[in-house]
This record gives structure tokens, sequence and C-alpha cells, in this order.
């Protein structure tokens, strides 16, 4: 194969990433599905008039000129739609979560072993410069050996991202924790090298929700001149209505592999948009500012030369869509596909990304209590 010929399954939203696709040569999108018929319409404006399109996604998967599939629908039917891929001997990229339960992760597991297809996660911050700095500053032993780490998320915007349409109940996404956490749980599992075995959490329902009726859109409501959260297009149900039941603020304490102590705070109706990780070792202590593009480590007595200065680094911005991510994300997956080549978003990280989500949904939900974090199946 010296091309890869990709299918879109939900081509609006997260879908956009196959414009990378579209402008890549060792690649051509030859398909699109979605429920949407105005969505599919301009996926053919972008992607060109002879792409084939489909409100029935198996009719993509029949079609022998399509090699690999990229799932980007909304969370509730990646594994459906995951699984139906794999099964039918189809390459796969999956936007994260993975799915939104432990079972459904496994089932998509188990479909891509018995496949013998490729199978990479859509986690682009580990394509991102900011953390792919972090990572190789703390593989370097600059701070020592990880024993700590804190997270704080602060999601502004949060209501124009999640709680504006189907992202706001739990049938549809479970916990933001996996939604919005999954991109942050990865990302301590991948700079430490552990996943987390046990959890607590606590969380609420702070800010957005309400008395709304469920059908109230922004663009026909009386105070929608005043209201803060007045969104309008195509997000415009109302963030106070009834239905809403996800958690907008939340705080949890993770355990690693190896005794690690982490703790993860997400909140979704912040002034400002930042993500702050701080990772403290033996030796020193790493932290991040994303608007600021730096990387500060501090350093403590160590008997090395690492001891004799704090360091600062300015991060290299990066063209492209998510901070650069995408473009590189979407080239991992064609190289996975054409030469083999090992990607860096595994399956396995998506499971247990997931699996850690739902482990501080289950406690969150259940008072605060510890919840031991589903280990990987046997292979």
């Amino acid at each position: 194969m010296e091309k890869v010929r990709i299918g879109v399954i939900g081509v609006c939203g997260r879908g956009g990433i196959a414009d990378q696709w579209r402008d890549n040569p060792r690649c051509e999108v030859v398909a699109g599905a979605d429920v949407r018929p105005e969505a599919l319409d301009d996926f053919r404006q972008r992607m060109g008039p002879d792409v084939f399109v489909t409100l029935d996604y198996q009719e993509l998967l029949e079609r022998p000129d399509v090699d690999a599939v990229a799932v980007t629908s909304p969370d509730f039917v990646h594994e459906e739609h995951a699984v139906a891929a794999l099964e039918a001997g189809k390459h796969v990229f999956c936007e994260k979560p993975l799915a939104i339960t432990v079972e459904g992760c496994d089932r998509i597991l188990k479909a891509w072993r018995q496949s013998g297809k490729r199978l990479m996660v859509g986690f682009n911050m580990r394509y991102m410069n900011m953390y792919r700095v972090m990572k190789e500053i703390v593989e370097s032993g600059a701070i020592g050996e990880i024993k700590a780490v804190w997270v704080r998320h602060f999601v502004g915007h949060g209501g124009r991202f999640y709680y504006h349409d189907w992202h706001a109940t739990r049938k549809n996404c479970n916990s933001l924790l996996l939604q919005k956490g999954s991109h942050d749980i990865d990302i301590i599992h991948w700079i430490t090298g552990r996943y987390t075995q046990r959890v607590c959490a606590f969380g609420g329902l702070d800010y957005f929700g309400g008395d709304k009726p469920d059908d109230l859109v922004c663009s026909a409501c009386d105070i929608r001149r005043t209201c803060i959260e007045a969104e309008h297009g195509r997000r415009e149900q109302c963030a106070f209505r009834r239905e809403v039941d996800i958690e907008d603020n939340v705080v949890m304490i993770m355990e690693l592999e190896g005794g690690i102590k982490a703790s993860y705070l997400q909140c979704h109706f912040t002034p400002d948009y930042h993500r702050n990780y701080t990772f403290i070792g033996t030796e020193g202590r790493l932290e991040n500012s994303e608007p600021e593009m730096k990387i500060w480590v501090k350093t403590r007595r160590s008997n090395t030369w690492r001891e004799l200065a704090d360091r600062t680094y300015e991060v290299k911005r990066a063209s492209g869509t998510h901070a650069g991510a995408d473009p590189v994300i979407c080239q991992d997956f064609v190289d996975m596909v054409l030469e083999g080549k090992e990607p860096l978003a595994t399956p396995e990280a998506g499971r247990m990304s997931v699996a850690a989500g739902c482990a501080g949904e289950e406690s969150m939900r259940g008072g605060g209590r510890p919840v031991d974090v589903l280990p990987l199946p046997p292979l």
C-alpha cells in the first residue's frame, strides 16, 4: 500500500481533523458518514465532489476502497463505530475518550486484537510541543524520580464547549472526567510512566443546570441579550436546562503505580482557559504555563551538577490546530498504517485513561469513597 484511503465517521466537530489528511500526499479521504445531511454537504465541499458520503456508516465500512477509518463521532457511539470498523477489517483512529465505559473500551481492545489491524487513540496532547518537552525533561532525570503530581484545568468557555449540547448529560458522556479529563489523566500517565490504581473524587453541578425547559434554545430565549452564557449557532441548547446532570466542578485524588500521588482539579466556569501541571520528584520540581509557553524546573540538592541551576524553558509555538498537534498526530496515523510504526497514543493508554475517569465518576457519585481502577484485561 502506497497511499492510505481514509473514511470518516462523524464528519463535523472533531471530524474537521480530516482536513489534515486531505492535504497529505500519502493518504486520501475517500468517504464520510454522518447522521446530519448538512454536515455531509460541508464535508463534500471540503474534500471534493468525488468523496463518497452516506447517512449510514455501515455503507462506508462495506466499501473496499476504505483502508482506514477515523472515528470522530460523539463519545457515546465510539464503541459501536470502532468495533464495527475493526470487525470490517479497517485500521482505526479513534478520538478520545476511547469509549464512555471500561467495558466498552475492553470490547474495542478485544476487537482490535482479533482483527490484526492497527488502532490508535486521538490523544493530541501527546503531540503538543509543551508536553513533549515536559516528557523529555522528566526522562532526562532533571527532577529525579516522580513522587507527586498536581494538575489544575481551568476550562474557560466550559459552557460553550460542554453545556449547550449533548455533552451535558451523563447518558451521552458519563462524566467530563472522561470527555475533558481523559486528556489530563493520560498526560499524568504518560509523563510519569505509571497508570492510576485507586482514586477518590468529589464533584458537583455548581453553576450550570437548573429549571429551564429542555427544549429551550438561546435564539428563542427572552433573556438572550443579557444571559452571560447565551450562545448562537448549532450549539445553543440552554445551559441551565433541567436535563443537565454533568458535574462542572470536580477534584480527584489519585494513587498511581509505584505509590505516586496525584491530584486533579477541573472547573468549567473559570474566567480563563489554562492547564497547569506540576511534577515533583526526588531532585526537583517541574511546572508549566500554557499561556506563556514556559516550563520551569526548580532543583534541590542531589549531589550532582543538576543542583547548580534552576531552568526556564521557552517552548516554541507550532502551527496548526490544537497547538500544532493535529498535523503531527494525523501523520503518525498514516505512518502507523503504511509503515507499521507504533503509535504514541496506544489503545491501552486510551483504555486506562477511561478506567481512571470511570473510577473517579463512581467515587464522586458515591460520596467520595475510594475506588480501585480496573486493570487492563489479560491478552
